[in-house]
């Protein structure tokens, strides 16, 4: 399954879950996003040419994260760029999250590994701005895995 966590029609969020198959390739992101985030399923025997990626200069603005869920659960909570809390939702071992705008913070429910991919170089403090987290009082968590 695909969710899209949105505000507006600004995309906060992605999410394969791990139970998601498709036969092919599909790529779920614009061609816009600095990240591009795609799931293949191929059948042995299937060949995939070797390629050399080309120098291409490209501007990248804002930084885009994908978090593969190696083990546990951990709750993501969404805001929006002016920092307010939209909701929330939980992933699993094996899901997938592309987080490409607006804010976002975690709370391990258990026990978590976690793979992160970014665009680089890493900025230091000038690369996020921190702010307070919503209180428990107020998560409204929109799926089934809490």
């Amino acid at each position: 399954m695909i969710e899209r966590i949105c505000c507006g029609n600004k995309e906060l969020a992605l999410i394969v879950r791990r139970d998601f198959r498709h036969e092919g390739i599909e790529f779920f992101t614009p061609g816009t996003y600095s990240q591009q985030l795609g799931y293949m399923n191929r059948p042995a025997g299937y060949v995939i040419p070797p390629h050399v990626h080309n120098a291409v200069r490209r501007e990248v603005q804002y930084t885009k994260e994908v978090l593969l869920i190696r083990s546990g659960r951990v709750r993501v909570d969404f805001y929006t760029e002016a920092q307010e809390y939209l909701q929330s939702t939980v992933l699993v071992a094996g899901d997938v999250i592309l987080l490409a705008f607006g804010g976002h913070g975690f709370e391990m429910l258990e026990p978590t590994e976690i793979i992160e991919v970014k665009q680089g170089p890493y900025c230091g403090d000038q690369d996020k701005t921190r702010f307070d987290p919503v209180s428990g009082d107020r998560i409204v968590t929109k799926d089934s895995n809490t």
